[in-house]
């Protein structure tokens, strides 16, 4: 049951407009086929069978007049009769003997005359259907001679037979086509909504999108939309809390800070500077990661001047960076937050490692950015674990050694908010390598 499931799997088409053609014209190919079934097996049949009685029964004429009349004269006038009348074309030839063969039908046309003469007229005969085109050639045993008859095909031929397959696969191709065209006005909305679905998860406008399709796609989308207000909501509420929460905390600390500068101990007041100041940083991290994308709308960026800005800002730091790109590269994104993102990462590896590699190139459907550093690594089993929020592997927060661990975090969440992700392996270097994926 299971292979044969993975080969019907395989077999069916995976779009949804090739599965809902083929519910469609399925069971129309089995009706055609019933039909065609049913029409050979009784209409043509019997077409057939008529025709050849009737063509048999003026043969029948013919030797019933022969034997009435066996005058030479006489058959002269009955031949002309059946030519003119019947569309017979017969000869007699006196004393002339069938040759005795095991011939058997071949063909309906065949099995239908052989039919109608052993019940019509009852005597030996041979049918030919083979040696002309236009012509079939039937020759009876008479007890003087043989009675040869050809008569064109037209008699033994209905042409109901094309009329019925031309309406059949005509009618059958224009309700494909009516099908075709009803379903892909059908799926198109579907497609809508996926590449609504789609721009939104990479952070890009989809105000224009509107419900429309059959009732089922209506309320998908109705509901994306839903979903969507409440994203935005949730994010608006969260960023205007957390500026509430920055403003509320920042007087205190300003305050501290003005009072520690009015003390007379230069040493304990020195101790708290240096408190206040993590205390700043440690919210400066945790409000970076809270806000996440803002506001900012994505545009058409340049990521070669981008990459550029931020390798330059990490030499200012003192970092040594070699950064290489290939070719100009553009792409729809948020400069500012994408800047961050690239920041967090390459400040990540001028903290670990001495020398950090940054290469970028379009691989595919995508932009593939790679940040190798020579530092000491992450093993294996703790790659993933450093995206997550305050995790660091060394178990600390002490800014001196890498912040309050959130770097990581930002940087993933800014580059799945464009529709991208962000992988850590082994660096070619000795350290740690960010491998960045971001669709065009």
């Amino acid at each position: 049951m299971g292979p044969m499931t993975a080969t019907i799997k395989r077999i069916l088409p995976r779009s949804l407009l090739g599965r809902s053609l083929m519910i469609i014209v399925t069971p129309l190919i089995i009706l055609q086929l019933v039909s065609a079934s049913i029409f050979y097996e009784t209409h043509w049949d019997k077409v057939t069978l008529r025709l050849a009685r009737g063509v048999v029964g003026d043969i029948g004429a013919v030797i019933k007049l022969m034997r009435r009349n066996p005058e030479p004269e006489n058959l002269e006038w009955i031949f002309g009769l059946a030519a003119e009348t019947m569309e017979l074309n017969t000869t007699f030839k006196e004393g002339a003997v069938l040759v005795n063969t095991s011939w058997a039908p071949d063909g309906l046309t065949e099995r239908m005359l052989s039919q109608a003469m052993r019940s019509r007229v009852d005597k030996p005969f041979l049918i030919d259907s083979v040696s002309h085109d236009r012509q079939v050639i039937i020759n009876v045993q008479l007890p003087s001679g043989v009675l040869r008859v050809a008569t064109t095909r037209k008699r033994l031929f209905s042409s109901t037979v094309y009329v019925f397959v031309i309406w059949m696969v005509g009618t059958s191709l224009i309700l494909f086509v009516v099908a075709t065209i009803f379903m892909r006005n059908q799926i198109k909305p579907i497609r809508r909504l996926a590449v609504a679905a789609d721009d939104f998860g990479k952070g890009r406008d989809v105000s224009s999108f509107k419900p429309e399709g059959a009732t089922e796609v209506r309320l998908a989308a109705q509901a994306f939309l839903i979903m969507r207000e409440r994203i935005l909501r949730h994010i608006g509420q969260r960023t205007d809390m957390l500026a509430g929460v920055s403003h509320d905390l920042r007087t205190p600390l300003t305050r501290m800070r003005l009072q520690l500068e009015m003390l007379d101990d230069p040493g304990g007041a020195q101790e708290m500077k240096t408190d206040i100041a993590e205390m700043e940083h440690m919210l400066e991290g945790y409000l970076a990661f809270a806000r996440g994308e803002g506001a900012e709308e994505p545009i058409v960026t340049d990521l070669t001047a981008l990459l550029s800005e931020a390798a330059a800002l990490a030499r200012r730091k003192g970092g040594a960076v070699d950064l290489h790109t290939e070719g100009q590269l553009t792409v729809s994104l948020r400069p500012n937050v994408f800047k961050r993102c690239l920041t967090n990462l390459i400040d990540n590896a001028i903290r670990y490692g001495e020398h950090v590699s940054i290469r970028a190139g379009t691989r595919g459907d995508a932009i593939e950015i790679t940040i190798d550093d020579d530092g000491p690594g992450i093993a294996e089993d703790e790659r993933e674990n450093v995206f997550k929020a305050f995790y660091r592997v060394e178990g600390s927060r002490n800014p001196e050694t890498g912040g309050v661990g959130l770097g990581l975090t930002i940087a993933r969440d800014v580059i799945r908010s464009h529709g991208g992700d962000i992988a850590l392996s082994a660096s070619p270097n000795g350290g740690l390598r960010a491998r960045l994926r971001l669709p065009l």
